[in-house]
């Protein structure tokens, strides 16, 4: 994959990482990127959000080599270990917020001394609360029907020795660290959109995107009806993650050159990280899925992967069951990688990505939770900060182009309309890989007509 930083051009291909200064230089590495990809072994990748990004400066620590190559350099290039990588972000993520984070006994980032009840009784918050636990939140996720508390450990408990305190208090209690599914890096953009005429449908198309800030200012999402939700103030001008404004431009952008899947929608942004080291928890994503239940947005997109968490659980479950659909990324650690959340659990709309050639992206799970298989690789999206446009690579921006498929058959929340849209989709295509539903295509390839090659756009606004 390809993307930008401090100027220079980023080439992944899981597990290596190089960095060149020059146009010169990413065609030779264009030209050496098809006998990668058949010589190198795939390795789980680096978890970004949700997948690679085509710009990477909200990224934590100084992931990758800032050196400027020269032509001999091409021939002695370092390359990384994505899956070092992905290591040493975390111990990073880990020493430089130490305050606000830790880690849960598998490793994965908390929010430190935080955890997470899902619609607990009284009586156990009230015994909890005799045994020395505060009470740090708590609040109903109107629309879902369920009820977050956040409980901080008695003084000088661990978060792991209190989780299994309140278990053994309440054995029927569901309970869990308030997990972190990524980091984000800006506060996205708060000014308003003017929405688009309807296109004659019986009802207007909407679309959800649970992701980081998104750069409103951009050419292509400037034209965008767009509702954003998270922030306490959205009318930030700091700047938008490279990560969410993509997402969204390939959802509802539009330009001289380019086309998300639905333009005319109107497209609901929650952003659930606002800036902050400790945003994305698993109590985040939750209340944006609540904002989506209320507004009655029909399909939910979400590029974010994570460990399972009881409350994200539910949460999702009580969506699906109102008659939405969530669309999730299947994540990039791999194929023999555990399955990530949310596109793990059941119902969910769990996406791959596939490259021109159709081929699966070797750094794409794989698994009974892959639904179906999109265009994941060589994809213009827009950046954040400006009016260029990148190019993209994961299961993050597939994701996308399923959603926007899906929003434009389901205009409302509704459980056997949303079984039929499913059918629809699956029944259009393209079986890949074994017959029939398969681990790594699903149900087979859709939205290849969505994908907007960097060629196209490069005339119109030149790639950086």
């Amino acid at each position: 994959m390809w993307g930008t930083t401090n100027g220079g051009w980023i080439f992944f291909h899981p597990p290596h990482v190089v960095v060149v200064k020059t146009m010169q230089h990413r065609l030779v590495l264009m030209a050496a990127a098809a006998a990668l990809c058949t010589t190198l072994p795939a390795h789980a990748q680096l978890r970004l959000p949700g997948g690679g990004l085509s710009r990477l400066p909200s990224l934590p620590g100084e992931l990758l080599r800032q050196t400027p190559l020269t032509t001999p350099d091409l021939q002695r290039t370092v390359l990384v270990p994505l899956q070092e990588l992905r290591a040493r972000t975390v111990r990073e993520l880990l020493r430089d917020h130490a305050d606000v984070i830790e880690a849960d006994p598998a490793g994965e980032p908390v929010r430190r001394q935080e955890l997470l009840l899902v619609s607990p009784t009284a009586a156990t918050v009230d015994a909890a609360l005799a045994q020395g636990f505060r009470l740090l939140r708590e609040g109903i996720l109107e629309g879902l029907d369920l009820r977050s508390v956040v409980l901080q450990p008695p003084p000088g408990v661990s978060t792991r020795d209190a989780l299994a305190r309140l278990r053994a208090l309440d054995p029927a209690l569901e309970v869990d660290f308030n997990h972190i599914y990524t980091r984000s890096g800006t506060v996205g953009d708060g000014t308003g959109g003017t929405a688009p005429a309807n296109n004659g449908a019986t009802a207007p198309r909407s679309v959800g995107l649970i992701d980081s800030g998104v750069d409103r200012r951009h050419p292509a999402l400037q034209q965008a009806a767009v509702t954003p939700w998270g922030c306490t103030d959205p009318g930030d001008k700091a700047g938008a993650s490279p990560h969410g404004t993509a997402v969204a431009s390939l959802l509802v952008g539009r330009g001289p050159a380019f086309a998300g899947v639905v333009p005319g929608a109107q497209l609901f942004a929650a952003d659930v990280y606002c800036g902050q080291p400790a945003g994305g928890s698993a109590e985040s994503v939750a209340q944006a899925l609540a904002w989506m239940a209320r507004q009655r947005v029909p399909v939910v997109n979400v590029s974010l992967v994570g460990p399972g968490n009881r409350l994200l659980e539910r949460s999702v479950q009580a969506l699906l069951a109102k008659g939405h659909l969530v669309v999730a990324a299947v994540g990039n650690d791999g194929p023999a990688a555990p399955p990530l959340y949310p596109a793990a659990y059941p119902g969910v709309v769990g996406v791959t990505g596939v490259n021109p050639a159709r081929r699966v992206l070797p750094e794409a799970a794989q698994g009974p939770q892959v639904g179906f298989a999109a265009p994941g690789a060589e994809l213009a999206v827009a950046l954040a900060g400006g009016r260029a446009y990148g190019v993209a690579r994961g299961t993050s921006f597939a994701a996308p182009l399923v959603a926007g498929l899906l929003a434009d058959e389901l205009r409302a929340p509704d459980p056997g309309a949303a079984a039929q849209a499913l059918r629809r989709l699956a029944a259009s295509a393209v079986d890949l890989g074994a017959p029939g539903r398969d681990p790594v295509y699903g149900n087979g390839l859709v939205g290849e007509h969505a994908r907007v090659a960097p060629e196209r756009v490069q005339a119109q606004a030149p790639l950086p």
